[in-house]
């Protein structure tokens, strides 16, 4: 793939395959990888050296402006960026790799709407490591321009592409992760899941360039890694980069068990796999389920009132038939007949209905004749 490079003095810029300088006469060119006779359909060379071998191979530079163009050429170490796409160092820093074995002219000329093939050499130190070394090559102008304090500085303006060099010897591609952090996002809404948000380092620990894929677990949801459409994630030997996934549909359990699940993958010069051992690491996080405890406590709470309400309700209903037990029972009370020779409450004795034996007697005076009279004192 080709790469777009371009520096202001300190920072690095990425541009356009085309670059475009702002120099007072507009300057746009192009660098590609090239055989004798002009640019090819290559967009990255790769090759296969072993160590003390050297190999030469060409680039095209296109002046695509209306006035002949002096470029500088540089090769630097390459490497990726945070966000995957791959660069050179800037030429303030130097090279301790690759970028030190590519042999190439210091500058070339180029007239209007013109293209000029130069041919450059990539040199493999004898004691260089087994595996893949990146490197770029690139084209580069110098033009004035000014810093953010308004001072006047040099801005050079870089395009190339990238150079791959894998070293004969022993393959072997590992990776570790590493800072895995979980963390939990939470929706309000308690019949909706929220969301999990984790973060790791993958370090590439072999000799071997590896494209990053796997998925990212977390409770009840998981997400693939890198998301689908984005751009692909590999990982020169030697590189670290930190990355952060979104899982989705992910229930407050208290406890939510998570894991990243690595299985990269990493191919020879001739687009065969090289097997890599998959890896994972654990990742769980806490989920405080607070929505669906305030629906819970709402829910007790309507509970506790209900039963409160029907307690107090029985406990009244106790006690007015207590109130109406003892009402019937005075009521009883009060319509007994008095006890013979009883007070009346106001110093008179209270006279007695007659006995039984008394209503007897009295029929039996009536029938013989008798007065049934009875006088009382």
């Amino acid at each position: 793939m080709t790469a777009a490079l371009a520096a202001l003095v300190a920072p690095v810029l990425l541009l356009p395959l085309a670059a475009q300088a702002d120099t007072g006469a507009d300057i746009t060119w192009s660098v590609t990888p090239a055989d004798q006779s002009g640019p090819d359909d290559r967009g990255v060379i790769e090759q296969q050296l072993d160590p003390g071998a050297s190999r030469g191979d060409y680039l095209a530079v296109r002046n695509l402006s209306r006035t002949e163009v002096v470029f500088a050429l540089s090769a630097a170490d390459g490497y990726y960026t945070a966000n995957g796409r791959f660069t050179m160092l800037p030429s303030d820093r130097e090279s301790v790799d690759a970028g030190l074995w590519i042999d190439l002219p210091d500058t070339v000329t180029v007239g209007p709407n013109a293209t000029v093939v130069v041919p450059f050499t990539t040199t493999v130190p004898e004691g260089a490591i087994p595996g893949d070394h990146a490197a770029g090559i690139a084209a580069s102008v110098t033009s004035a321009g000014t810093d953010a304090s308004g001072s006047e500085v040099g801005v050079e303006s870089r395009v190339g592409f990238r150079l791959m060099t894998r070293v004969t010897g022993d393959i072997v591609p590992s990776f570790s992760v590493t800072g895995v952090d979980s963390a939990y996002d939470m929706t309000w809404n308690p019949f909706r899941p929220g969301s999990a948000r984790t973060t790791f380092t993958v370090s590439n620990t072999g000799n071997a360039s590896l494209q990053l894929g796997g998925t990212v677990g977390a409770g009840t949801g998981s997400a693939v890694f890198p998301v689908e459409g984005a751009p692909r994630q590999e990982l020169l030997p030697g590189e670290s980069r930190t990355f952060a996934v979104a899982v989705s549909d992910v229930w407050p359990t208290v406890f939510v068990p998570g894991s990243v699940d690595l299985a990269p993958t990493a191919r020879d010069l001739g687009d065969n796999p090289v097997a890599v051992s998959p890896g994972s690491a654990s990742a769980p996080l806490w989920a405080i389920p607070v929505p669906q405890a305030l629906v819970l406590l709402g829910i007790g709470f309507i509970v506790a009132a209900l039963f409160w309400r029907r307690r107090r309700f029985a406990t009244a209903l106790d006690r007015a038939r207590e109130e109406g037990r003892a009402a019937a029972s005075h009521g009883a009370a009060s319509s007994d007949p008095p006890v013979r020779g009883a007070d009346d409450g106001f110093g008179s004795p209270v006279p007695s209905s007659p006995t039984p034996e008394e209503v007897s007697r009295r029929a039996r005076r009536l029938g013989s004749g008798g007065s049934s009279t009875e006088s009382s004192s």
